[in-house]
């Protein structure tokens, strides 16, 4: 087994570095401003009626679609970001989805944009300004949610566990961590392809939230296998269950969405206080 969580621990580091390099971070930030001017200039093209009927039957009219494309970029590479901090702690893993969430609603608010006429106008546009406000306002809830929680896990120190077992344990996470990025890689390809043949199909992004769910129970049985206590599997757990609430959030319907993750969010802050109070430690683990 040495061997092979050093195989996965020499695949992952180096993908890990790449990524947050900041050269390369730099380099994606100008290429997504290059990608949304593009978008703009392409819709433009399209609603003057200069591009082949074969490209133009897949560019949208309304140049709101351009603010849509450029934050479903920055979603996903949110999500690459959070499949690299899954090694980390489990509450830094479950933070970062909350950051996800936070995003997803602002995404949902721009999407709405798309709805909206142009030139702007607010007759026949009333629900989708309150779609706006209610993704608006609750990707501000959960952003100040988070605020909070990563406040309370910053007073709150990890378990220890011994240096032999905690290097077997985070490997076994860098393994599930490779996996799960080529999961994502093959449904944000699958995905564009279906988008380009016209074919109906659900936001993989959402379909990915489910693989997520899977991917904590996962993690929850592994870390059993290094540090077995009742008060480790059910503050995982807990954890575990934040994280479907926030894919029912997903799911929902305006208003019921924001519900759902301020839950999630209040589930995962109260879990991090009461688990971390002295008198809790010493009871759960005498």
């Amino acid at each position: 087994m040495n061997f092979l969580y050093e195989r996965i621990t020499y695949t992952f580091d180096p993908l890990q570095h790449l990524w947050e390099n900041a050269r390369i971070h730099k380099k994606i930030s100008v290429g997504l401003v290059v990608f949304f001017l593009g978008a703009l200039c392409l819709i433009e093209i399209k609603r003057r009626g200069l591009l082949p009927a074969e490209i133009g039957g897949i560019i949208p009219n309304n140049h709101f679609y351009a603010v849509q494309y450029a934050f479903t970029v920055v979603l996903i590479l949110e999500v690459i970001s959070l499949v690299f901090t899954l090694p980390c702690s489990f509450s830094r893993s479950v933070g970062k989805q909350f950051e996800i969430l936070s995003l997803i609603l602002m995404r949902n608010a721009f999407k709405e944009l798309a709805q909206l006429p142009e030139p702007v106008t607010f007759e026949g546009s009333r629900e989708a300004i309150l779609y706006i406000i209610s993704d608006g306002f609750g990707a501000l809830l959960i952003f100040g949610l988070l605020g909070l929680y990563y406040y309370i896990q910053a007073r709150v120190a990890d378990e220890a566990m011994r240096p032999r077992d905690l290097y077997s344990f985070v490997a076994a996470k860098k393994g599930i961590a490779l996996i799960l990025l080529g999961a994502f890689i093959f449904m944000g390809v699958n995905s564009a392809f279906l988008t380009l043949t016209r074919t109906e199909h659900t936001d993989f992004l959402y379909d990915f939230y489910t693989l997520l769910i899977l991917t904590d129970i996962l993690v929850v049985l592994i870390s059993q296998c290094f540090h077995p206590s009742f008060f480790t599997i059910f503050r995982n757990s807990g954890f575990a269950l934040s994280t479907l609430l926030i894919r029912l959030a997903l799911a929902a319907p305006p208003f019921y969405n924001v519900l759902l993750g301020a839950a999630a969010a209040v589930f995962a802050i109260l879990l991090t206080m009461i688990s971390s109070r002295p008198f809790i430690l010493r009871k759960v683990k005498n």
